[in-house]
């Protein structure tokens, strides 16, 4: 079993000061080189084009936290051979070559022109063999994989762009010719990375939390748990301040992984923002990290010791719950020629999530989008037949308390043999029919607690809410849902929601 710990503050400063109690003196130089690149950084940035700053996926790393993900390697024996693609102006690799004193060379990639400058700088300052490569990663990357030619690297460090790839572009192409199937530009970067490293190479980097759930990101879950294991992981509680020159409101983790180690107990470190200022780690089993037989390989990140409460409320699958859930069936552009704005005896009506205020069903609402369809053989197809069903919202607002937002359909305010459930839904259903009527409300109560909230933020860093992320959950019993379902109503505080789960557990 592993053992739990607390990392104070002053502990954190010490890993910062390269592990060997550093000279006053040598600290204060880290600091004013800090600030300078802080300051070197901002100005970059604003010579940034920001329209190509978007297309480019550019968010440059703090000093703070470039230091903190150096802190993160292992000193070897032998020098270093570094990696920093997507290299900024060079943070990182400053921060690297600091910690791991001595580097036989380094190889960035840096496509913009403007960084590329201050770059070159930064790097020459350093007194180290580099390279500097100004032309597209990906590319270089996969042809020197494919080839077995090129370097291999025992370090790699890096903030790789964030951008999403369409499945027919030139990079996607790029990458299935070494086998990597992936949507986002940060992990086919981290995923080429990989495939670069030497055996027992130590790879550090920041980026977004998206990868750890969801049926896209399956394949490079994949990738990444056969080639290495997770040594680290570090998550800001804030989502807005790890690039907060930025605005970006993706939530972001450090990463360390080790190509070819087999994986043992991981390290899974807190803080609120990108100060680390209330650093806190614990050391926990792999198992913790990502389930046993769990075929999505999804990646929880747990930053506290889960509670015995929990076995009480997350022990069943859907399956034994004889559930299922699914997307909205109705694409609503494609039956727009059906499109009614008002319901008729001769339509069917078609839920938005706009149709559900403060948890009540409101019916028809006059709206851009259409509150009925007409009936047609076109339109039946993708309907369900009228009962109880739980929805929950597949995007939540980025100002709402909780991820997950559960509604009940209840057939007697749906008045319809059949229902249209818009695609921006995910529908708990009995084999495409209505379920129980004290399951249904026992479930949506589960779903609305502060309890499943805080469960589903483990795994999920974004505000979407995937079929595959509720299959892959945990939920009570049948007989603990009907107990909440006789108490539970759809205009239920949070507060008295919250309370109902207590008492069961």
């Amino acid at each position: 079993m592993a053992d739990n710990c607390a990392v104070s503050h002053e502990r954190y400063r010490q890993i910062l000061t390269d592990d060997t109690n550093l000279r006053q003196d040598l600290l204060e130089d880290s600091i004013k080189s800090r600030a300078a690149l802080d300051s070197l950084r901002l100005e970059a940035n604003a010579k940034l084009d920001p329209k190509k700053k978007g297309e480019l996926g550019q968010y440059m790393t703090a000093s703070n936290i470039a230091e903190f993900m150096a802190s993160l390697f292992d000193v070897p024996c032998e020098p270093a051979k570094l990696l920093d693609c997507g290299a900024g102006i060079g943070s990182l690799t400053v921060a690297a070559t600091r910690k791991l004193r001595r580097v036989a060379g380094v190889d960035l990639w840096e496509i913009d022109p403007i960084m590329r400058g201050y770059l070159e700088a930064n790097i020459k300052s350093l007194n180290i063999p580099y390279v500097l490569h100004g032309a597209d990663f990906i590319v270089d990357a996969v042809v020197n994989i494919a080839s077995h030619g090129g370097t291999r690297f025992t370090h790699a460090i890096l903030n790789p762009p964030y951008k999403k790839i369409g499945s027919s572009s030139e990079h996607r192409l790029w990458l299935r010719k070494v086998g990597i199937e992936t949507v986002n530009l940060y992990t086919a970067f981290l995923a080429l990375t990989i495939l670069l490293m030497e055996k027992d190479g130590q790879v550090v980097a920041i980026m977004p939390r998206s990868f750890c759930n969801g049926p896209y990101y399956k394949p490079f879950r994949e990738l990444m748990l056969r080639e290495c294991s997770i040594e680290h992981i570090h998550v800001f509680d804030s989502r807005s301040k790890a690039f907060k020159d930025d605005e970006v409101l993706q939530e972001n983790i450090i990463l360390k992984l080790i190509r070819g180690k087999a994986q043992s107990d991981v390290v899974v470190s807190w803080s609120h923002d990108h100060k680390l200022t209330d650093y806190i780690a614990r050391t926990v089993p792999f198992s913790q990290v990502v389930k046993p037989n769990d075929e999505q390989l999804f990646i929880h990140i747990q930053t506290e010791e889960p509670s015995l409460d929990a076995d009480r409320l997350f022990k069943c699958e859907l399956t034994e719950l004889d559930l299922e859930v699914c997307t909205g069936p109705v694409v609503d552009f494609r039956v727009k020629e059906f499109w009614l704005r008002d319901p008729t005896a001769n339509s069917f009506p078609l839920l938005y999530p706009h149709h559900f205020v403060n948890g009540e069903f409101v019916y028809p609402r006059e709206h851009k989008k259409p509150n009925a369809l007409k009936r047609h053989a076109e339109v039946e197809k993708w309907l369900m037949p009228n009962g109880f069903y739980v929805i929950v919202k597949r995007f939540s607002a980025k100002e709402e308390r909780r991820r997950v937002v559960a509604y009940i359909v209840d057939p007697e305010t749906t008045k319809s043999d059949k229902i249209g459930f818009e695609n921006h839904w995910n529908v708990f259903h009995f084999k495409k029919k209505g379920i129980d009527p004290l399951i249904a409300k026992g479930l949506a109560c589960f779903l609305n607690s502060t309890r499943l909230d805080d469960h589903f933020r483990v795994f999920s860093g974004h505000t979407q809410v995937n079929a595959t992320d509720l299959r892959n959950m945990e939920y009570p019993s049948s007989e603990t849902l009907k107990t909440l379902g006789r108490s539970y109503y759809s205009t239920m505080t949070q507060q008295q929601i919250d309370q109902l789960i207590e008492k069961l557990i």
